[in-house]
């Protein structure tokens, strides 16, 4: 992916025209294309074609190879017929495809078949359409900064194939607080719960790992990493943080991050997972989400006239959306039944609905490392609710769609709390007008049910039924089944 230095000095990637991507594919020597594009809960789908068969047309035209009856929350068998057309931009060569098969991947938008348009389900679609809407606003541009954590494993086993026999799950890694005491001296020192923050080599058993998918972000996909580290879990949690980016190649990017750190964790014979909550008694994976909005070049977050967190009024607006819908964007941000084990006391998840500086117990906060106009480019919200399983596409466009709703409806943010929520008392925090988040997928989605109008100038009514619909769905099959742990607790009853 070749580079250029833009006016701010920042090292970027250059995006390539259709008629470049070709030149690239014969140059890189390329015998398949890999088309990839998100299903509605954000896994990301893919289909494969021969790269003698792809050309100028491919890329006009679209691929007509998709049956969207098949993909999650797409459609009814009696309209299948779809068409994925490659964004030229989002070229990259798969690294762990042999020289005789080497593949490069495109990421489609998904289009109804026989001329009939975007399809309005489509994730990429809706981050798309979010961009297009907060333009119409007058900001020239948005900018998204995602922490996506994960944990990478040794080995995970479960069995749920008989429910009348057994319900159960391993999870094994060389890192793990319960391999105390074991005589197996190639597990080194194992980290204990909650001490996982930046240790150095040999506790931390990943770092070279972490270092190898920079790397291919970077020189394969041309996504820039600031840093990565290990994050507090024992067991391998991991971050690798991206440099900020607008939202739609953002949400890309997020995509291609999990699609990467899952193939290079297979390459090494581990297992990567977003899964927000794997570990009992220890912090869960979140996506910690960077906001900032743009005009004519000036960060619009940043007022050096205000004392506490130089935010601007505009920025309290927006803030005052995310705080005012956070209930019901949980069923989009947080959209699995796991997620939920997250969001609980005692593990630096968020919890309560809140805004401060430096205030890690508050679900929105204003990062304050710099100070004055200097440093006001990196003035910005960041949201801490999100977590690891949502779909990036959308989680980001309803993020838009509700902080925008707070400026349109010039929404209080309400007064900040420096007080770590968590000690409070129940009383203290109804008298600071404290929510709680959704304490179950079921309730926030019976929240957004309750509370969608705000999505609706960039969501259309079907994506929105849809999440519904795939959100209870799985919470009733999981609510359905006896827990193992429910056996300890009341057998004997």
């Amino acid at each position: 992916m070749p580079y250029y230095r833009d006016m701010d000095g920042r090292i970027v990637p250059r995006k390539l025209s259709s008629e470049e991507v070709l030149s690239k594919m014969k140059e890189d020597g390329v015998s398949f294309v890999d088309l990839q594009f998100s299903d509605v809960p954000g896994r990301m789908q893919h289909v494969t074609v021969p790269a003698s068969s792809f050309d100028v047309d491919s890329f006009r035209d679209g691929i007509p190879k998709l049956d969207g009856s098949s993909i999650r929350g797409f459609t009814d068998i009696h309209e299948s017929d779809m068409v994925l057309t490659p964004d030229p931009s989002t070229y990259g060569v798969l690294p762990w495809t042999s020289h005789d098969l080497r593949t490069c991947r495109l990421i489609c938008d998904v289009s109804w078949g026989f001329g009939r348009g975007r399809f309005s389900r489509d994730p990429r679609y809706i981050a798309q359409r979010a961009e297009e809407v907060a333009r119409n606003q007058g900001f020239d541009t948005t900018f998204w900064g995602p922490e996506i954590e994960f944990f990478v494993f040794d080995r995970v086993t479960w069995d749920v194939s008989n429910p009348y026999a057994s319900q159960s799950y391993k999870i094994e890694s060389k890192e793990a607080a319960w391999n105390m005491g074991t005589n197996d001296l190639s597990r080194s020192a194992p980290i204990r719960f909650k001490e996982g923050y930046f240790p150095a080599t040999p506790q931390d058993t990943l770092q070279d790992f972490r270092s190898e998918c920079v790397k291919v972000l970077g020189e394969n996909f041309g996504i820039i990493s600031d840093a990565h580290h290990h994050e507090v879990s024992t067991a391998g949690q991991c971050e690798i943080d991206m440099r900020y980016d607008t939202l739609t190649n953002m949400a890309d990017s997020a995509l291609t991050y999990k699609y990467v750190v899952k193939n290079i964790a297979a390459k090494h014979g581990m297992v990567a997972t977003m899964m927000p909550k794997p570990i009992f008694l220890d912090n869960a994976s979140g996506m910690h989400v960077h906001i900032s909005l743009w005009k004519d070049g000036m960060n619009l977050m940043y007022d050096g006239n205000d004392e506490y967190a130089e935010l601007s009024q505009l920025a309290r607006y927006f803030g005052g959306g995310l705080l005012a819908h956070a209930r019901a964007l949980a069923a989009i941000t947080n959209p699995t039944t796991n997620s939920y084990r997250r969001l609980v006391p005692g593990f630096e998840a968020p919890v309560y609905i809140a805004w401060s500086i430096r205030n890690r117990s508050a679900n929105l906060r204003i990062p304050v490392y710099m100070k004055g106009v200097k440093h006001s480019a990196k003035k910005r919200i960041e949201y801490r609710t999100p977590d690891t399983s949502a779909n990036p596409y959308l989680c980001f466009a309803a993020l838009l769609a509700a902080g925008l709703d707070g400026i349109k409806k010039s929404t209080d943010i309400g007064d900040p709390v420096d007080e770590d929520i968590y000690k409070l008392s129940p009383e203290r925090r109804r008298a600071l007008g404290i929510q709680e988040l959704p304490g179950s997928l079921k309730e926030a989605i019976d929240c957004l049910k309750s509370d969608r109008d705000f999505l609706k100038s960039i969501f259309t009514d079907e994506i929105v039924d849809a999440l519904i619909d795939i959100g209870m769905k799985e919470y009733g099959e999981v609510s359905r089944r006896p827990h193992p742990y429910e056996f300890y607790l009341y057998f004997d009853i």
